[in-house]
């Protein structure tokens, strides 16, 4: 078995789509993981992510804003935030980019003496309802045409963060993007949720790390690589190579055809 598809993300040296989808190209790579958090993906150009694509025969994935908050208190913002993955889910159907990469915020927690208090554990009741009502809307939009993959934050040990995620992927519209770096540098922390629902996993972000530093280039840091790549091939996932310079991308994939890894 074999990576699924390649992928880069968008990097600040090219950080545009036509810049972007020709770096993609020339590394042999399929396809670019665009960046909500770039002012240029705030408004959806879908004629020049079209031409980029054809041009230099790149697809694209979407990341969604980090600060994506679903679940806000402030009815305003969180649908502010609702319709923005609705108009994200839009564009994706119509450019048939195949997955939304999304992370579950923990929210604003309270540090008390000896504990933390999370206000979305404590409002349980508001914070579930916010995500069935998401789930709910997004199915409508996607129409199945699209998944959304929940890519893990160091957070999927929070009881009520897993009693969300369980929400989810109740829903055929969603599934799971296992970020190995994150995971290596919260000291495994997400890996038990991930394996226990391991058949959901649908998109890999592959970086290498060392402790707590992590989105270096492939091969050198302490990550075992080759489990990650396995369990990834295993389950018919994509995988955005997830460094921050072209430097280190150009090297990531130097290493993969140097481990003669199927696909690249």
């Amino acid at each position: 078995m074999s990576i699924k598809a390649w992928g880069m993300p968008t990097l600040l040296e090219a950080p545009g789509p036509m810049e972007a989808a020709a770096l993609c190209r020339r590394l042999g790579l399929d396809f670019v993981e665009l960046n909500m958090n770039l002012p240029q993906y705030q408004r959806w150009e879908l004629s020049e992510l079209q031409e980029a694509g054809e041009r230099y025969g790149a697809g694209f994935t979407i990341h969604l804003d980090e600060n994506l908050d679903l679940c806000d208190f402030n009815p305003r913002i969180a649908d502010a935030y609702l319709d923005t993955l609705l108009e994200a889910i839009g564009a994706a159907r119509k450019l048939h980019m195949p997955v939304l990469n999304m992370h579950l915020t923990q929210g604003v927690y309270f540090t008390l003496p000896g504990k933390r208090v999370y206000l979305y554990e404590l409002y349980r009741e508001h914070f579930l309802g916010r995500v069935k009502d998401a789930i709910s809307r997004c199915e409508e939009a996607a129409e199945g045409q699209v998944s959304i993959c929940i890519e893990n934050t160091n957070v999927f040990a929070l009881p009520f963060l897993q009693e969300a995620l369980e929400l989810f992927l109740q829903s055929s519209l969603f599934g799971l993007t296992f970020d190995i770096g994150h995971n290596h540098s919260a000291g495994n922390v997400d890996r038990p949720f991930i394996l226990e629902h391991k058949n959901r996993l649908q998109h890999f972000h592959i970086h290498d790390a060392v402790g707590g530093k992590n989105h270096l280039p492939l091969g050198t840091g302490e990550i075992d690589l080759p489990w990650h790549l396995a369990l990834a091939a295993e389950h018919d996932c994509r995988a955005v190579i997830e460094v921050k310079t072209v430097q280190a991308l150009e090297q990531s994939v130097a290493w993969l055809r140097e481990q003669k890894i199927e696909g690249m």
